[in-house]
């Protein structure tokens, strides 16, 4: 969350100094614990105070520049992917990117929005799967705003395109916590 906090400081987010001061403090405490097993400790404290003190605008844009999973290995393999097929259509680098790499597939909407629904096999769902939750956690919403985030840097990275999150949806979880969950990006020109 380190780097989640100096990005919180440029300028072009306006979060206020009294917000900051909330997150740095945040951060000293895990610190100073000294403790590295309390790292998913401190991010779930991290993003509870993101959801009670930033905006949903605010969340959004800066997990737009550091989601999760962001650079997660297959940036060298999304980049050419990029570079071989700019030539084609973008719906048509939508199919063959889900064909490419073996995941989701994003739909391209008539309202120039991709929307993706999404279920990963680890963190939230490799929990739901094993039992530990049977209803959703108080964070989820952050969660998966963050999540939203590596989705959209995976989708920029490979298909070529600049992305906003326009909505994340996770109703879908209150019927059942294995369900996916819904992303919506905004093409941005």
């Amino acid at each position: 969350m380190k780097t989640m906090l100096k990005i919180m400081k440029m300028p072009k987010y306006k979060i206020p100094k009294d917000k900051i001061n909330i997150f740095e403090g945040i951060i000293q405490k895990y610190e100073a614990l000294n403790a590295p097993s309390l790292g998913s400790e401190c991010d779930d404290e991290f993003c509870k105070a993101m959801n009670k003190h930033l905006t949903r605008e605010q969340r959004f844009q800066l997990y737009e520049t550091q989601g999760a999973c962001n650079g997660a290995g297959a940036d060298k393999e999304r980049k050419n992917f990029a570079i071989e097929y700019a030539h084609l259509a973008l719906d048509e680098r939508i199919e063959l990117f889900a064909k490419t790499f073996g995941r989701w597939k994003p739909i391209l909407n008539n309202d120039n929005t991709l929307t993706l629904t999404f279920k990963c096999s680890h963190g939230y769902y490799k929990r739901a799967m094993e039992g530990k939750y049977t209803t959703p956690p108080p964070n989820v919403e952050g969660y998966f705003e963050r999540c939203a985030g590596g989705r959209l840097y995976e989708l920029q990275k490979a298909l070529g395109i600049k992305l906003k999150i326009k909505s994340v949806d996770v109703s879908s979880l209150k019927e059942n916590v294995k369900n996916p969950v819904v992303f919506t990006f905004e093409i941005v020109d």
